[in-house]
């Protein structure tokens, strides 16, 4: 009896300790968040107030690097992603493949360098958002099933709707791959709500 007691309690606490970590935010006001990808991070198709960095950094109040660069490829992108770490961002919403993707680069090479890129931003101390790229090449633009094998494998969160949405919305675009100002808001409003629901801000 006395032992069913005790584990009684320590659930207690246990489940007051995990609430209380829920209700403290990840991110305050001092917080800094990397975007790094290629041009549908850097905003291409759009004015530089217009990407989703420069969206996300008006809608949540926190400074947002944007660190996209156009036509990069994600072994480019690997190589050029420690010396923005070094920068001890706290968060990073990695948005990368499109180039692979569109020049039928290996998809095993694209997940190898994914991977690679989610474990140098965890092993920096960020979180990581990862943000899945449809298959441009596909009817439909459906989402390529590695991103969420990189997410479930790394144990990092994953975006995986908001730009085939756009993707499949000629309204939202400003060419036939890259979003125009109402989807790059569209994807600065998805990450928004990622960042509220898991508590990383209000």
């Amino acid at each position: 009896m006395a032992f069913l007691v005790i584990l009684i309690v320590a659930f207690m606490v246990y489940t007051k300790e995990s609430r209380d970590s829920l209700s403290e935010n990840l991110l305050d006001e001092d917080s800094v968040i990397l975007a790094f990808g290629d041009s549908i991070t850097q905003g291409f198709g759009a004015s530089v107030n217009t990407s989703y960095p420069a969206y996300l950094q008006e809608k949540s109040g926190l400074k947002v690097i944007n660190a996209g660069i156009n036509g990069e490829i994600s072994s480019e992108g690997l190589l050029r992603l420690p010396a923005l770490l070094e920068q001890k961002p706290d968060l990073v919403i990695l948005c990368h493949g499109g180039n692979d993707i569109l020049q039928k680069l290996p998809l095993e090479d694209l997940k190898k360098n994914l991977t690679k890129m989610v474990r140098l931003i965890k092993d920096s101390g960020s979180k990581v958002i990862l943000v899945a790229v449809p298959d441009f090449h596909i009817f439909g633009f459906s989402t390529l099933s590695l991103y969420d094998e990189v997410a479930a494998e790394e144990g990092v969160l994953l975006e995986d709707d908001v730009l085939t949405h756009i993707e499949l919305n000629r309204a939202l675009k400003s060419d036939y791959v890259h979003p125009n100002a109402k989807g790059y808001e569209m994807m600065a409003d998805a990450f928004l709500k990622i960042l509220k629901d898991y508590k990383y801000i209000d």
